[in-house]
């Protein structure tokens, strides 16, 4: 069962420059994300107060998008500047090539986060793999996070544009 999640719609542009981008209705979250961003987050940030950033794999149409997959990103960031931080460029690049040759019809539709809220760099982070999206994509890439802390009652996810 996937889990799905309404997006909180950040208003698009109407700038001259910048054409107008559809509206994201609904993003699709596939149990295999959970479960990968659940495993990413034990693997490097549990017991810490950092956090796991990925990249999430599927599909969009008519303001749908469908996240069927993902994959970890090495990331750190700086404990006492907030706007530093490191995710790794080649890595994400040498996993996309990889993933292209295997899953030829996935796409990047967005990133992840394990919050659990939005912090100053996700804005930064969400420019940087709005370059990985593939060209000629009319809807954008979303921002999902994932909040893998125990005892959770409702959905784990909350889905930004």
């Amino acid at each position: 069962m996937a889990t799905t999640t309404t997006t909180n719609s950040n208003e698009a542009s109407t700038s001259p420059s910048t054409p107008l981008l559809p509206e994201v209705t609904e993003v699709t979250i596939h149990p295999l994300v959970l479960l990968s961003a659940t495993d990413h987050y034990h693997r490097v940030a549990r017991g810490t107060r950092k956090r796991a950033v990925g990249v999430l794999l599927g599909s969009s149409s008519r303001g749908a998008v469908d996240a069927t997959n993902s994959f970890a990103v090495p990331f750190e960031e700086d404990s006492k500047n907030s706007e530093v931080f490191y995710l790794d460029h080649n890595y994400l690049e040498n996993m996309l090539a990889m993933f292209r040759k295997v899953h030829a019809k996935e796409r990047v539709v967005g990133f992840y986060s394990t919050g659990p809220q939005i912090r100053s760099n996700d804005l930064r982070i969400f420019d940087l793999v709005k370059r990985f999206v593939p060209q000629g994509t009319i809807t954008p890439p979303v921002f999902v996070i994932i909040d893998v802390r125990p005892g959770r009652e409702s959905i784990p996810t909350t889905a930004y544009r």
